[in-house]
Protein backbone atom coordinates (compact mmCIF):
# COMPACT_ATOMS: atom_id res chain seq x y z
CA UNK A 1 0.00 0.00 0.00
CA UNK A 2 1.14 3.29 -1.06
CA UNK A 3 1.94 6.07 2.07
CA UNK A 4 -0.43 8.27 0.12
CA UNK A 5 -2.97 6.01 0.27
CA UNK A 6 -1.86 4.94 4.30
CA UNK A 7 -2.33 8.56 4.92
CA UNK A 8 -6.13 8.83 3.45
CA UNK A 9 -6.73 6.20 5.48
CA UNK A 10 -6.00 7.62 8.46
CA UNK A 11 -7.61 10.85 7.70
CA UNK A 12 -10.86 8.83 7.39
CA UNK A 13 -9.84 7.02 10.70
CA UNK A 14 -9.79 10.22 12.61
CA UNK A 15 -12.92 11.25 11.12
CA UNK A 16 -14.25 8.70 11.88
CA UNK A 17 -13.41 8.77 15.63
CA UNK A 18 -14.08 12.21 16.19
CA UNK A 19 -17.57 11.36 14.97
CA UNK A 20 -17.97 8.98 17.53
CA UNK A 21 -16.56 10.56 20.11
CA UNK A 22 -13.25 9.94 20.90
CA UNK A 23 -11.54 12.80 22.37
CA UNK A 24 -9.21 14.89 19.83
CA UNK A 25 -6.32 14.83 21.63
CA UNK A 26 -6.58 10.92 21.85
CA UNK A 27 -7.71 10.69 18.70
CA UNK A 28 -4.52 12.01 16.93
CA UNK A 29 -2.18 10.37 19.02
CA UNK A 30 -3.66 7.20 18.01
CA UNK A 31 -3.78 7.75 14.20
CA UNK A 32 -0.72 9.40 14.12
CA UNK A 33 1.63 6.61 15.53
CA UNK A 34 -0.31 3.62 14.18
CA UNK A 35 0.04 5.39 10.82
CA UNK A 36 4.19 5.63 11.65
CA UNK A 37 3.90 2.16 12.95
CA UNK A 38 2.80 0.90 9.37
CA UNK A 39 4.80 3.10 7.35
CA UNK A 40 7.69 2.48 9.41
CA UNK A 41 7.82 0.08 12.51
CA UNK A 42 6.29 -0.31 15.78
CA UNK A 43 9.29 0.27 17.74
CA UNK A 44 9.91 3.78 15.82
CA UNK A 45 6.51 4.71 15.98
CA UNK A 46 7.10 4.30 20.23
CA UNK A 47 10.27 6.08 20.25
CA UNK A 48 9.18 9.12 18.34
CA UNK A 49 6.00 9.13 20.58
CA UNK A 50 7.79 9.45 23.60
CA UNK A 51 10.26 11.97 21.91
CA UNK A 52 7.58 13.77 20.70
CA UNK A 53 6.04 14.06 24.28
CA UNK A 54 8.88 14.70 26.17
CA UNK A 55 9.90 18.00 23.89
CA UNK A 56 6.50 19.14 23.96
CA UNK A 57 6.58 18.89 27.92
CA UNK A 58 10.06 20.82 27.58
CA UNK A 59 9.09 23.47 24.98
CA UNK A 60 9.78 26.93 26.24
CA UNK A 61 7.28 29.03 23.89
CA UNK A 62 4.42 26.43 25.75
CA UNK A 63 4.89 28.34 28.62
CA UNK A 64 2.99 31.38 27.00
CA UNK A 65 -0.36 29.04 26.98
CA UNK A 66 -1.08 27.97 30.58
CA UNK A 67 0.48 31.58 31.78
CA UNK A 68 -2.15 33.49 29.25
CA UNK A 69 -4.95 30.73 30.54
CA UNK A 70 -3.86 32.16 34.29
CA UNK A 71 -4.31 35.26 33.43
CA UNK A 72 -7.72 34.81 32.14
CA UNK A 73 -8.89 33.32 34.96
CA UNK A 74 -7.55 35.42 37.77
CA UNK A 75 -9.01 38.74 35.44
CA UNK A 76 -12.32 36.32 36.12
CA UNK A 77 -11.62 36.31 39.72
CA UNK A 78 -11.71 40.06 40.02
CA UNK A 79 -14.93 40.28 38.63
CA UNK A 80 -13.83 41.92 35.23
CA UNK A 81 -16.18 39.28 33.32
CA UNK A 82 -19.38 41.62 32.57
CA UNK A 83 -17.93 44.80 33.03
CA UNK A 84 -16.94 44.90 29.40
CA UNK A 85 -20.98 44.82 28.12
CA UNK A 86 -21.80 47.09 30.95
CA UNK A 87 -20.45 50.09 29.71
CA UNK A 88 -20.65 49.70 26.17
CA UNK A 89 -24.61 49.38 27.32
CA UNK A 90 -23.97 52.96 28.55
CA UNK A 91 -22.47 54.17 25.98
CA UNK A 92 -24.71 52.62 23.23
CA UNK A 93 -28.14 50.67 24.81
CA UNK A 94 -30.32 54.07 23.69
CA UNK A 95 -30.14 53.34 20.03
CA UNK A 96 -31.91 50.68 18.01
CA UNK A 97 -30.29 47.44 18.81
CA UNK A 98 -27.89 49.65 21.49
CA UNK A 99 -28.06 46.49 23.74
CA UNK A 100 -27.33 44.20 20.87
CA UNK A 101 -24.30 46.87 19.31
CA UNK A 102 -22.72 46.59 23.35
CA UNK A 103 -22.79 42.86 23.21
CA UNK A 104 -20.27 42.68 20.46
CA UNK A 105 -18.24 45.53 21.96
CA UNK A 106 -18.35 43.92 25.19
CA UNK A 107 -17.73 40.08 23.35
CA UNK A 108 -14.39 42.07 21.85
CA UNK A 109 -12.95 43.29 25.05
CA UNK A 110 -13.86 39.94 26.70
CA UNK A 111 -12.24 38.38 23.80
CA UNK A 112 -9.00 40.53 24.75
CA UNK A 113 -9.20 38.63 28.76
CA UNK A 114 -9.93 35.27 27.74
CA UNK A 115 -8.73 34.00 24.66
CA UNK A 116 -11.88 31.79 23.83
CA UNK A 117 -14.92 31.64 21.59
CA UNK A 118 -17.10 29.24 23.74
CA UNK A 119 -15.72 31.50 27.44
CA UNK A 120 -16.97 34.70 25.90
CA UNK A 121 -19.88 33.88 24.59
CA UNK A 122 -21.38 31.99 28.09
CA UNK A 123 -19.98 35.19 29.75
CA UNK A 124 -21.15 38.16 28.17
CA UNK A 125 -24.42 36.20 26.93
CA UNK A 126 -25.32 35.60 30.74
CA UNK A 127 -24.78 38.91 31.04
CA UNK A 128 -26.17 40.35 27.50
CA UNK A 129 -28.82 38.08 26.95
CA UNK A 130 -31.03 38.64 30.44
CA UNK A 131 -31.20 42.60 29.23
CA UNK A 132 -31.52 42.17 26.01
CA UNK A 133 -34.97 40.37 26.61
CA UNK A 134 -35.95 42.81 29.12
CA UNK A 135 -35.97 45.57 26.98
CA UNK A 136 -38.20 43.27 24.67
CA UNK A 137 -35.48 41.93 22.03
CA UNK A 138 -36.28 39.63 19.68
CA UNK A 139 -35.15 36.41 20.94
CA UNK A 140 -33.45 34.75 18.33
CA UNK A 141 -31.82 37.76 16.87
CA UNK A 142 -30.57 38.73 20.47
CA UNK A 143 -28.72 34.84 20.73
CA UNK A 144 -27.42 35.19 17.06
CA UNK A 145 -26.01 38.56 17.96
CA UNK A 146 -24.31 36.61 21.06
CA UNK A 147 -23.56 33.45 19.89
CA UNK A 148 -21.71 35.17 16.74
CA UNK A 149 -20.06 38.10 18.72
CA UNK A 150 -18.69 35.35 21.02
CA UNK A 151 -16.50 34.45 18.09
CA UNK A 152 -14.29 37.06 18.58
CA UNK A 153 -13.22 35.55 21.28
CA UNK A 154 -11.00 33.06 19.09
CA UNK A 155 -9.38 36.20 17.05
CA UNK A 156 -8.54 38.79 19.28
CA UNK A 157 -5.19 38.45 21.24
CA UNK A 158 -4.08 36.86 23.14
CA UNK A 159 -6.06 34.09 21.24
CA UNK A 160 -5.77 30.62 22.23
CA UNK A 161 -6.54 29.26 18.97
CA UNK A 162 -3.44 31.36 17.46
CA UNK A 163 -1.06 30.00 20.04
CA UNK A 164 -1.57 27.03 19.67
CA UNK A 165 -1.17 27.28 15.88
CA UNK A 166 1.49 29.28 16.21
CA UNK A 167 3.56 26.65 18.20
CA UNK A 168 2.02 23.30 15.55
CA UNK A 169 3.47 25.58 12.66
CA UNK A 170 6.25 27.00 14.22
CA UNK A 171 5.55 31.06 13.61
CA UNK A 172 5.94 34.11 15.60
CA UNK A 173 3.08 34.48 18.33
CA UNK A 174 3.41 37.76 18.89
CA UNK A 175 3.21 38.45 14.67
CA UNK A 176 0.22 36.03 15.01
CA UNK A 177 -1.25 38.36 17.66
CA UNK A 178 -0.23 41.33 16.01
CA UNK A 179 -1.57 40.10 12.01
CA UNK A 180 -4.85 39.29 14.22
CA UNK A 181 -5.61 43.20 15.39
CA UNK A 182 -7.50 44.49 12.02
CA UNK A 183 -9.18 41.80 10.87
CA UNK A 184 -10.43 41.31 14.67
CA UNK A 185 -11.77 45.31 14.59
CA UNK A 186 -12.79 44.94 11.04
CA UNK A 187 -14.89 41.48 12.19
CA UNK A 188 -16.52 43.55 14.77
CA UNK A 189 -17.57 46.58 12.54
CA UNK A 190 -19.20 43.59 10.09
CA UNK A 191 -21.11 42.28 12.98
CA UNK A 192 -22.38 46.29 14.33
CA UNK A 193 -22.98 47.20 10.65
CA UNK A 194 -25.43 44.28 10.26
CA UNK A 195 -27.16 44.81 13.87
CA UNK A 196 -27.76 48.48 12.56
CA UNK A 197 -29.43 47.64 8.90
CA UNK A 198 -31.76 45.08 10.62
CA UNK A 199 -32.69 47.08 13.37
CA UNK A 200 -33.07 50.35 10.79
CA UNK A 201 -35.38 47.51 8.71
CA UNK A 202 -37.06 46.10 11.17
CA UNK A 203 -37.14 48.25 14.67
CA UNK A 204 -38.72 45.86 16.37
CA UNK A 205 -35.66 43.48 16.88
CA UNK A 206 -33.72 45.58 19.26
CA UNK A 207 -35.67 48.62 20.52
CA UNK A 208 -34.42 51.79 22.28
CA UNK A 209 -33.57 51.68 26.12
CA UNK A 210 -33.23 53.93 28.05
CA UNK A 211 -30.29 56.60 27.95
CA UNK A 212 -27.74 56.96 30.37
CA UNK A 213 -26.30 60.11 31.26
CA UNK A 214 -22.58 60.65 30.77
CA UNK A 215 -21.62 60.90 34.42
CA UNK A 216 -22.61 57.16 34.61
CA UNK A 217 -20.78 56.28 31.32
CA UNK A 218 -17.86 57.96 32.60
CA UNK A 219 -18.21 56.42 36.01
CA UNK A 220 -18.77 52.56 33.99
CA UNK A 221 -15.23 53.18 31.69
CA UNK A 222 -13.78 53.96 35.95
CA UNK A 223 -14.45 50.41 36.27
CA UNK A 224 -13.07 48.96 33.13
CA UNK A 225 -9.92 51.20 32.90
CA UNK A 226 -7.41 48.63 35.05
CA UNK A 227 -8.05 45.80 32.98
CA UNK A 228 -7.89 47.76 30.19
CA UNK A 229 -4.62 49.08 31.10
CA UNK A 230 -3.65 45.26 31.85
CA UNK A 231 -4.22 44.32 28.02
CA UNK A 232 -2.82 47.31 26.55
CA UNK A 233 -0.27 47.27 28.52
CA UNK A 234 0.82 42.87 28.05
CA UNK A 235 -0.32 43.02 24.32
CA UNK A 236 1.19 46.13 23.42
CA UNK A 237 4.75 45.20 24.70
CA UNK A 238 4.54 41.94 22.77
CA UNK A 239 3.57 44.15 19.72
CA UNK A 240 6.59 46.66 19.86
CA UNK A 241 9.24 44.35 21.51
CA UNK A 242 9.67 44.83 24.90
CA UNK A 243 8.36 41.45 26.11
CA UNK A 244 8.76 37.62 24.15
CA UNK A 245 5.49 36.24 24.30
CA UNK A 246 6.12 33.81 27.56
CA UNK A 247 7.60 36.96 29.27
CA UNK A 248 4.57 39.04 28.17
CA UNK A 249 2.53 36.15 29.63
CA UNK A 250 4.31 36.00 32.71
CA UNK A 251 4.11 39.68 33.39
CA UNK A 252 0.08 39.77 32.75
CA UNK A 253 0.25 37.09 35.26
CA UNK A 254 1.52 39.65 38.01
CA UNK A 255 -0.57 42.30 36.89
CA UNK A 256 -3.28 39.85 36.67
CA UNK A 257 -2.64 39.08 41.11
CA UNK A 258 -2.88 42.90 41.13
CA UNK A 259 -5.90 43.32 39.78
CA UNK A 260 -7.18 40.89 42.34
CA UNK A 261 -5.83 42.46 44.96
CA UNK A 262 -7.15 46.08 43.75
CA UNK A 263 -10.33 44.92 43.61
CA UNK A 264 -10.50 42.75 46.95
CA UNK A 265 -10.27 39.27 45.03
CA UNK A 266 -6.96 38.19 46.18
CA UNK A 267 -8.16 35.48 48.90
CA UNK A 268 -7.43 31.79 48.47
CA UNK A 269 -10.54 30.50 47.01
CA UNK A 270 -10.56 32.75 43.95
CA UNK A 271 -6.74 32.15 43.15
CA UNK A 272 -6.63 28.19 44.07
CA UNK A 273 -9.89 28.37 41.42
CA UNK A 274 -8.00 30.38 39.04
CA UNK A 275 -4.59 27.98 39.46
CA UNK A 276 -7.16 24.88 39.02
CA UNK A 277 -8.86 25.71 35.98
CA UNK A 278 -5.23 27.24 34.20
CA UNK A 279 -4.31 23.34 34.64
CA UNK A 280 -7.10 21.43 33.51
CA UNK A 281 -7.08 23.54 30.58
CA UNK A 282 -3.80 22.96 30.27
CA UNK A 283 -3.22 19.42 30.84
CA UNK A 284 -6.22 19.22 28.03
CA UNK A 285 -4.01 21.68 25.47
CA UNK A 286 -0.99 19.64 26.22
CA UNK A 287 -2.48 16.73 25.05
CA UNK A 288 -3.78 17.93 21.99
CA UNK A 289 -0.64 19.82 20.74
CA UNK A 290 1.25 16.45 21.54
CA UNK A 291 -1.59 14.35 19.69
CA UNK A 292 -1.43 16.86 16.99
CA UNK A 293 2.56 16.92 16.38
CA UNK A 294 2.11 13.20 16.28
CA UNK A 295 -0.65 13.40 13.30
CA UNK A 296 1.62 16.58 11.43
CA UNK A 297 4.29 13.77 11.31
CA UNK A 298 2.42 11.09 10.12
CA UNK A 299 1.04 13.24 7.10
CA UNK A 300 4.26 14.50 6.57
CA UNK A 301 5.83 10.44 6.01
CA UNK A 302 2.73 10.26 3.80
CA UNK A 303 3.64 13.00 1.35
CA UNK A 304 0.06 13.51 1.03
CA UNK A 305 1.23 17.58 1.65
CA UNK A 306 3.34 17.35 -1.50
CA UNK A 307 1.14 15.33 -3.73
CA UNK A 308 -1.44 18.20 -3.06
CA UNK A 309 0.49 20.80 -3.57
CA UNK A 310 2.07 19.52 -6.85
CA UNK A 311 -2.08 18.62 -7.93
CA UNK A 312 -2.57 22.48 -6.96
CA UNK A 313 0.61 23.33 -8.97
CA UNK A 314 -0.64 21.59 -12.31
CA UNK A 315 -4.42 22.98 -12.20
CA UNK A 316 -2.50 26.25 -12.91
CA UNK A 317 -5.57 27.68 -11.14
CA UNK A 318 -4.86 31.07 -9.36
CA UNK A 319 -3.73 31.26 -5.80
CA UNK A 320 -7.16 33.19 -4.87
CA UNK A 321 -9.37 30.56 -6.35
CA UNK A 322 -6.87 27.24 -4.70
CA UNK A 323 -7.47 29.24 -1.21
CA UNK A 324 -11.24 29.33 -1.55
CA UNK A 325 -11.86 25.66 -2.53
CA UNK A 326 -9.77 25.35 0.52
CA UNK A 327 -12.09 27.73 2.67
CA UNK A 328 -14.98 26.16 0.77
CA UNK A 329 -13.61 22.46 2.34
CA UNK A 330 -12.70 24.19 5.72
CA UNK A 331 -16.34 25.14 6.43
CA UNK A 332 -17.37 21.88 5.15
CA UNK A 333 -15.06 20.21 7.60
CA UNK A 334 -16.23 22.45 10.16
CA UNK A 335 -20.08 21.52 9.77
CA UNK A 336 -19.04 18.58 12.06
CA UNK A 337 -15.50 19.23 13.48
CA UNK A 338 -14.72 21.59 16.47
CA UNK A 339 -12.48 24.39 15.74
CA UNK A 340 -9.56 23.11 17.34
CA UNK A 341 -9.95 19.74 15.99
CA UNK A 342 -10.07 21.51 12.28
CA UNK A 343 -6.94 23.63 13.04
CA UNK A 344 -5.07 20.54 14.31
CA UNK A 345 -6.35 18.35 11.08
CA UNK A 346 -5.61 20.79 8.56
CA UNK A 347 -2.76 22.65 9.43
CA UNK A 348 -0.53 19.92 8.13
CA UNK A 349 -1.98 19.29 5.44
CA UNK A 350 -2.92 22.74 4.29
CA UNK A 351 -0.34 25.12 5.58
CA UNK A 352 2.71 23.70 2.59
CA UNK A 353 -0.27 24.12 0.20
CA UNK A 354 -0.72 27.96 0.98
CA UNK A 355 2.79 28.61 1.10
CA UNK A 356 3.41 27.01 -2.20
CA UNK A 357 0.96 29.76 -3.40
CA UNK A 358 2.74 32.00 -2.70
CA UNK A 359 0.76 32.82 0.78
CA UNK A 360 2.35 33.94 4.29
CA UNK A 361 2.01 31.44 7.41
CA UNK A 362 1.23 34.09 8.97
CA UNK A 363 -1.72 34.85 6.88
CA UNK A 364 -2.92 31.98 6.49
CA UNK A 365 -3.01 31.36 10.86
CA UNK A 366 -5.56 34.33 10.61
CA UNK A 367 -7.04 32.95 7.38
CA UNK A 368 -7.71 29.57 9.45
CA UNK A 369 -8.79 30.86 12.39
CA UNK A 370 -11.29 32.99 10.51
CA UNK A 371 -12.41 30.43 8.60
CA UNK A 372 -12.71 27.69 12.14
CA UNK A 373 -14.47 31.06 13.92
CA UNK A 374 -17.65 30.50 11.76
CA UNK A 375 -17.20 26.94 12.42
CA UNK A 376 -18.77 27.88 15.67
CA UNK A 377 -22.08 29.46 14.53
CA UNK A 378 -22.90 27.68 11.46
CA UNK A 379 -25.35 24.12 11.67
CA UNK A 380 -25.40 21.56 12.07
CA UNK A 381 -22.22 22.12 14.87
CA UNK A 382 -22.48 24.94 15.82
CA UNK A 383 -20.88 25.11 19.44
CA UNK A 384 -21.33 28.98 20.11
CA UNK A 385 -25.55 28.28 19.47
CA UNK A 386 -25.64 25.20 21.99
CA UNK A 387 -23.97 27.13 24.63
CA UNK A 388 -26.36 30.19 24.25
CA UNK A 389 -29.30 27.58 24.23
CA UNK A 390 -28.32 26.40 27.43
CA UNK A 391 -28.25 29.91 29.13
CA UNK A 392 -31.84 30.51 27.32
CA UNK A 393 -33.29 27.05 27.38
CA UNK A 394 -37.06 28.39 26.11
CA UNK A 395 -35.28 29.73 22.70
CA UNK A 396 -35.56 27.10 20.01
CA UNK A 397 -32.16 25.75 18.37
CA UNK A 398 -33.68 26.65 15.29
CA UNK A 399 -34.96 30.22 16.49
CA UNK A 400 -30.96 30.98 17.20
CA UNK A 401 -29.39 28.95 13.98
CA UNK A 402 -32.29 31.91 11.60
CA UNK A 403 -30.92 34.45 13.58
CA UNK A 404 -27.46 33.55 13.20
CA UNK A 405 -27.93 33.51 9.50
CA UNK A 406 -27.74 37.37 8.76
CA UNK A 407 -24.23 37.02 10.69
CA UNK A 408 -23.27 34.80 8.89
CA UNK A 409 -23.35 36.39 5.66
CA UNK A 410 -21.07 38.85 7.54
CA UNK A 411 -18.84 36.13 7.87
CA UNK A 412 -18.25 34.87 4.53
CA UNK A 413 -18.21 39.02 3.14
CA UNK A 414 -15.28 39.37 5.95
CA UNK A 415 -13.69 36.19 4.98
CA UNK A 416 -13.79 37.21 1.29
CA UNK A 417 -12.27 40.70 2.14
CA UNK A 418 -9.07 38.84 4.08
CA UNK A 419 -8.52 36.71 1.19
CA UNK A 420 -8.47 39.70 -1.46
CA UNK A 421 -6.45 41.82 1.02
CA UNK A 422 -3.92 40.13 2.98
CA UNK A 423 -2.44 43.63 3.68
CA UNK A 424 -5.24 43.54 5.95
CA UNK A 425 -3.58 40.46 7.81
CA UNK A 426 0.19 41.44 7.38
CA UNK A 427 0.44 45.04 7.65
CA UNK A 428 0.63 45.65 11.25
CA UNK A 429 3.12 42.42 11.66
CA UNK A 430 5.42 44.38 9.35
CA UNK A 431 5.08 48.15 11.07
CA UNK A 432 5.71 46.49 14.66
CA UNK A 433 8.33 44.02 13.95
CA UNK A 434 6.02 41.36 15.92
Amino acid sequence: MSPELVGLFGIAALLALLAAGVPIGVGLAGVGLLGLAVLISPEAAVIKGGVVAFETVMKYELGVLPLFLLMAHLCFAAGASRDFFDVAARFVGHRRGGLALASIAGCAGFGAISGSSLATVATVGAAALPEMRRAKYQPGFAAGALAAGGTLGSLVPPSGALIVFGIIAEQSIGKLFAASIIPGLTQALFYMVTISVLCHLNPLLGPKSERVGWRDRLLGIGRIIDVIALVVFVIGGLMIGWFTPTEAASVGVVAALGLCGLRGAFNREAIGGAVASTLRTSGMIYVVIIGAILFATFISVTGIADVMSAWVRDMHASPVLAIIAMALLLLLLGSFLDGLALMLLTTPIFLPIAQELGYSAIWFGIFLTRTMEIGFVHPPLGLNVYVIQGIAKDIPLSAIFRGIIPFLLADFLHLALIIAVPALTLWLPSVTGG
